[in-house]
């Protein structure tokens, strides 16, 4: 995971990705709130309040006050190898969170620890080869029986890959097909995993987006997640 590439974006992240998905018709913010929705209800359906909560790749905080707004009682954790994106998340929401700097191709928290861990478009950033590393690395600091929770870009989007090729952060990244990244995760030792599609309309036919409860198993969203047990 390259700090550096993450630390020259951080005070112009927010600008560059509004900007990259102005086509959708939505802002950063509804992306990231529904991704912490999703998580929400997961959690309400597996009967979990996760006491303490990691976002894996937390960049400058795109899904911290929803974790705020959805998770009030949970104790949050916000990972990143960039130091800077860590020093504008809390600059932008102090008290938010507790800022965690992965480094030295480790997560600094204690076996066991975290009931949920959270990463939302992360892995398409990480070298293929250390993927199972780092999910190694997730499943280690997670409680037995911990939740882990997976969103990533769907490289069957053309969309979204339009949107992926288009964006200057994104210039290293390889989208990883759902099917992947569910075999990666049994490798690494997690349970097998439940997917979900999502993001399949646009501003323009937000009517429709009740009907995307539906759609979950069509592998044609923007997104799709993937939830597993450690």
């Amino acid at each position: 995971m390259n700090e550096a590439e993450f630390d020259q974006y951080a005070e112009h992240y927010e600008s560059m990705m509004r900007e990259n998905i102005a086509v959708t018709g939505e802002g950063p913010e509804y992306f990231a709130r529904y991704k912490i929705l999703d998580t929400r209800l997961i959690c309400d359906r597996e009967g979990i309040e996760p006491e303490t909560i990691l976002d894996f790749g937390s960049g400058i905080g795109a899904s911290t006050p929803f974790f705020a707004e959805l998770f009030p009682s949970s104790r949050k954790l916000s990972a990143d190898v960039s130091e800077k994106s860590l020093e504008f998340l809390q600059s932008r929401y102090p008290n938010f969170s507790e800022p965690v700097h992965i480094s030295h191709d480790r997560i600094p928290l204690t076996d066991s620890s975290v009931d949920l861990v959270f990463t939302a478009c992360v892995f398409h950033h990480i070298p293929a080869n250390e993927h199972i590393h780092w999910l190694k690395e997730i499943r280690r600091v997670l409680k037995p029986n911990g939740m882990f929770v997976l969103f990533e870009h769907n490289p069957l989007n053309p969309l979204t890959v339009r949107a992926v090729n288009t964006c200057p952060f994104d210039e290293n990244a390889v989208l990883i097909p759902a099917k992947t990244m569910m075999q990666r995760l049994m490798n690494a030792g997690f349970s097998a995993s439940e997917k979900r599609y999502r993001i399949f309309f646009p501003s323009v036919l937000s009517a429709l987006r009740p009907i995307e409860k539906a759609l979950t198993w069509l592998p044609l969203g923007g997104q799709y997640s993937l939830t597993a047990k450690a």
